[in-house]
């Protein structure tokens, strides 16, 4: 199976997740893999897409949260297909707007999963990616409105085309040490936890694509973060615009952008359109 093709999705029994692997079913000719940190709630999604709609998937555990999950797929993946021809990263939390978990739970509880998981599962899977492979972090519009609240200095770091990887994770720790130290406000962050673990995920995006091409030039691999848009799920609720099918369509065009595109890459894309950062 080592020339078949295979997509991945990560948070993929319900919501966003779910709409994306349906998208991907129809779509894309390879195998797809929907990914779930339960395994019975992921088991029983493979199940009703294959007895309601007729579309096959497959269900492999991963909670990225825990770097062994990621590494036990990562070596079912290279060993099945030898790689990956698309990965979209769409796991991830957020507290309700009236939780009243203090703020330092909530960024480092946040932040644990939306952001540093997240990397973890770019650091273990992007080596494996074949050439024209393509990347979709799944971000949020809300990465722009935190960034809008931070202060100018913070901005400038955020916005930086020579920020690193390592730099982007030192102020990712120092958001969450300033909240438990409730020096937060004054050392300019804003109050949104999410907001903050989503303008990581589009930062880190942004030096991954730099990085593909400084490393992999020639393979034509495409990376690139998304904004679904505010969508009916448990984490946008019941008045949000757009339904989980409607979210799924910008991670979905990016992840099937044609074999010869130059492009996006490395850009923040909203309704298939790149939005300035």
């Amino acid at each position: 199976m080592a020339n078949s093709k295979v997509a991945v999705v990560t948070g993929a029994n319900k919501g966003i997740g779910l709409a994306i692997v349906r998208a991907l079913c129809k779509r894309f000719k390879g195998d797809v893999y929907l990914t779930a940190r339960d395994p019975k709630l992921g088991e029983a999604s493979v199940k009703k897409l294959k007895e309601e709609e007729g579309l096959t998937s497959h269900f492999h555990q991963l909670d990225i949260t825990n770097l062994q999950s990621i590494t036990r797929l990562r070596d079912v993946l290279k060993k099945e297909f030898g790689g990956i021809d698309i990965l979209i990263n769409n796991a991830g939390i957020a507290f309700k707007g009236a939780d009243q978990t203090p703020l330092h739970t909530q960024a480092e509880v946040t932040l644990k999963t939306n952001f540093f998981a997240t990397r973890d599962v770019c650091t273990e899977m992007l080596p494996l990616m074949k050439p024209h492979g393509r990347v979709v972090n799944v971000s949020s519009i809300l990465s722009q409105r935190a960034l809008a609240s931070c202060s100018k200095g913070l901005q400038e770091m955020f916005r930086s085309e020579t920020i690193t990887e390592d730099e982007l994770v030192t102020l990712m720790e120092k958001f969450v040490e300033d909240t438990k130290k409730g020096i937060h406000g004054q050392e300019g962050w804003p109050d949104s936890a999410y907001g903050v673990s989503k303008i990581g995920v589009t930062v880190l995006s942004m030096i991954q694509a730099k990085k593909l091409n400084e490393e992999r030039r020639a393979d034509g691999i495409l990376l690139n973060t998304c904004c679904p848009g505010w969508i009916r799920t448990d984490m946008g609720g019941d008045r949000a615009l757009y339904s989980p099918d409607q979210g799924a369509e910008t991670p979905v065009y990016l992840a099937l952008l044609p074999s010869d595109a130059a492009g996006p890459h490395g850009q923040f894309v909203c309704k298939e359109n790149v939005v300035k950062w």
